[in-house]
């Protein structure tokens, strides 16, 4: 008996094949049967995963592209779904979205956006859904895991000696498991997961607030690193449909050091550098990681428009003075590993300076238009970075759940974002008002579609319960 999905997960375009995987939670002793494809075609169930809740089974296939775009069905047990096919080269049509939770969460009125989103996937069909960092809120695993909330109230020195234990271990285990479930299972995400094709990354709620930003001794703790450790495993079960050893095509590290990975499809590229996986309090990506997303970026020359999925926006207000004056603040504050999580922290210029560089460079190289699409900031925004004669824009699009920050707070952000950053000689950022919307931030709920022809040209459109907000067309 199928509990949840399916979900399927894009992995990659090779000539005339959109290839696919689907990923279903199936009874715990229940082996379900195979995967239609059209009226001949088959594929068989792979067990992924088991728990006392139920099994993880994928299924991978393809389905065959034409020279016009079209539609295809694939079939479960006595159900079917729809998925609608690209052209072989040409236009493609893609839904950006990131911050699919909060701490209180209420269905349905949670998943207001993605009933839009489904509306908007009937009129004109999504090809691709590129989910960009929390996917999953993880952090009520501190309130609702007794051993875990009676470690927090420990304190720090204590806490940081203390082990984690097989029945945190276990419990930390049944609330991922069970988070994904009740996540992937709610009826108004249901039908689009089952439909539109994913690629996601994740960021620090799919593990908890603040991961790899955290000070050293907290972040290296037995505890942390356990549930970090469990964190890892079922996102790579639940957000990519695989092993957290054996990654798909298209990831740079199929043994899982990182979730760095690229696709080519048609004229198109995509590269989700994974900013998570090597981060600490002084670095966002290890070398590791580097020379990863460095190498699937390369792989992507042929392409006339390339999105870098960036958890975090490259282009930004500079919170660096607020930080700062954290830094002088006794103690550890909790906004500080907020703070440090952006780019433009004291800790990542440097940093950050490097993947300007690249993208720059990358575009300069090979004519491409390099676009960015993040989320995680709960606003919605637009930026460009300018090198030279060039330019990278910045789409921010979060959250399509959690609601923005307070009116205060957003003031803030449209008054540092004024004035351009000068990162370094020759490369500066700027905070631009979204057209249509007049302001530098969007406080409201929203997601971004994304149409892309295939030569450079990008329209994007920012979506909110009140309507569209804003829309941009690059080139």
């Amino acid at each position: 008996m199928r509990r949840v999905g399916p979900i399927l997960y894009f992995r990659g375009q090779t000539d005339d094949r959109w290839r696919l995987s689907a990923l279903i939670v199936a009874a715990t002793d229940d082996t379900p049967g195979p995967l239609r494809v059209g009226r001949a075609g088959s594929a068989a169930p792979i067990l992924l995963h088991r728990h006392p809740g139920g099994s993880l089974w994928r299924y991978d296939f393809a389905l065959p592209l034409g020279t016009a775009a079209s539609t295809a069905e694939y079939g479960i047990g006595g159900q079917t779904w729809t998925v609608a096919l690209p052209a072989r080269a040409g236009a493609r049509r893609l839904a950006y979205t990131a911050c699919n939770g909060t701490v209180n969460e209420t269905p349905p009125a949670r998943n207001e956006l993605w009933v839009q989103l489904a509306g908007e996937h009937r009129k004109r069909p999504f090809h691709l859904l590129l989910q960009g960092g929390d996917q999953l809120y993880a952090d009520s695993i501190w309130r609702d895991v007794p051993a875990l909330r009676a470690w927090k109230r420990l304190p720090w020195r204590r806490a940081h000696r203390a082990p984690f234990t097989p029945d945190m271990a276990q419990a930390t285990v049944d609330h991922y498991f069970n988070r994904y479930c009740w996540l992937w299972a709610q009826p108004e995400l249901a039908p689009v997961l089952a439909s539109v094709p994913s690629i996601m990354m994740w960021d620090d709620h799919d593990v908890f607030d603040g991961w790899g930003s955290w000070p050293d001794e907290r972040q290296a703790c037995p505890v942390f690193q356990g549930v970090g450790s469990v964190a890892r495993e079922y996102f790579t079960l639940f957000q990519l449909a695989a092993k957290a050893d054996d990654l798909p095509d298209n990831f740079a590290d199929p043994r899982g050091g990182h979730f760095g990975c690229a696709f080519k499809i048609g004229g198109i590229g995509i590269a989700a550098p994974d900013l998570r996986s090597g981060r600490t309090r002084r670095r966002v990506m290890d070398e590791n990681g580097w020379h990863g997303f460095l190498a699937g970026l390369e792989g992507l020359q042929a392409c006339r428009s390339v999105l870098i999925m960036s958890s975090v926006p490259l282009v930004n207000a500079d919170l660096s003075p607020i930080e700062r004056l954290m830094c002088l603040i006794p103690r550890y504050q909790r906004v500080q590993d907020d703070l440090r999580d952006q780019w433009q922290s004291m800790a990542h210029r440097d940093e950050w300076a490097r993947m300007l560089r690249h993208l720059a460079d990358f575009s300069a190289r090979t004519g491409a238009v390099v676009t960015s699409l993040s989320g995680e900031i709960h606003l919605g925004a637009f930026g460009v970075v300018e090198s030279g004669d060039g330019q990278i824009y910045q789409l921010t699009a979060s959250g399509i759940v959690n609601p923005p920050p307070p009116a205060p707070v957003v003031a803030v952000y449209e008054w540092l974002g004024r004035r351009p950053i000068a990162v370094a000689p020759g490369l500066s950022t700027q905070s631009l008002k979204i057209p249509g919307h007049n302001r530098r931030f969007l406080r409201r709920r929203n997601w971004l579609s994304l149409d892309l022809t295939g030569d450079g040209g990008l329209t994007a459109v920012w979506h909110t319960a009140h309507g569209d907000a804003g829309r941009v067309d690059l080139s």
